[in-house]
């Protein structure tokens, strides 16, 4: 109720752009939240795209397993150690291969979004925000697949949800001009934040705002984890520099 959302708005605190330093954990959100069920609902339901992305991270190699903290799934699953719910496996068997391993991968994205599409009935913040999240993943596969010459189809995750690739075109004309992975990473979410600030139904007090708030902190703390990584890689930089 729009009530009970003034309060719970009210005692969030205030999230500034992104590289800011996020004031609250998902979890502790979800913790102040927990007796408002629907908001409760839709903010783990954007909470698991981010588990899932640091899934995906950790199985790569590119974070580590050991400190990986997921907030609805467990350590265990962001590990491949444990069976990732029902509605996210769903009754595909899995392939050792590479190329296998990451239509796996986009298996999980397909059932995911699915999952979240099916979730957000009645909201239009997280129903929208399903679409550009769809769309953008697949405009990005796009234009990676024409680079390297592939069959650009093998790699679109449930297009019939997403929006059209044209809505990205300037997004995707400044991701391809940036300098490195990271550069592009920040064209990505800063595009992603002006997105929310769209559709956030700011000072509405309806579950969708609660939604968005949810949203906007899984960037900041996505961007909380790269300056870790980074600082954790700095002493061994210096110590390559200062070698003869």
């Amino acid at each position: 109720m729009p009530a009970d959302n003034y309060y719970l708005l009210t005692a969030l605190p205030s999230l500034g752009d992104p590289p800011a330093e996020p004031p609250v954990t998902p979890g502790r959100m979800l913790d102040m939240i927990e007796h408002a069920r629907r908001c409760h609902e839709l903010a783990a339901t954007i909470f698991l795209s981010d588990d899932l992305q640091l899934r995906q991270a950790v199985m790569a190699g590119e974070a580590p397993g050991e400190t990986a903290k997921p907030v609805v799934l467990s350590p265990e699953q962001v590990r491949d150690e444990a069976p990732l719910p029902a509605h996210l496996a769903g009754a595909d068997g899995a392939d050792e291969s590479d190329s296998a391993a990451q239509l796996g991968a986009d298996r999980v994205w397909g059932n995911y979004f699915r999952h979240a599409a099916a979730v957000a009935r009645g909201s239009e913040m997280l129903t929208e925000w399903v679409r550009y999240e769809v769309g953008l993943r697949n405009a990005l596969a796009v234009a990676r697949a024409k680079a390297l010459g592939l069959d650009a189809a093998r790699y679109l995750v449930e297009p019939e949800l997403g929006c059209d690739e044209d809505e990205f075109s300037a997004v995707l004309a400044e991701w391809s001009a940036a300098g490195d992975p990271l550069a592009g990473l920040k064209v990505l979410d800063n595009a992603r934040w002006a997105w929310i600030a769209e559709h956030d139904g700011h000072y509405s007090f309806r579950d969708d705002e609660l939604a968005a708030y949810a949203a906007r902190l899984v960037i900041l703390h996505r961007w909380k984890r790269i300056a870790e990584a980074q600082q954790a890689r700095q002493p061994e930089n210096d110590l390559r520099e200062e070698q003869p």
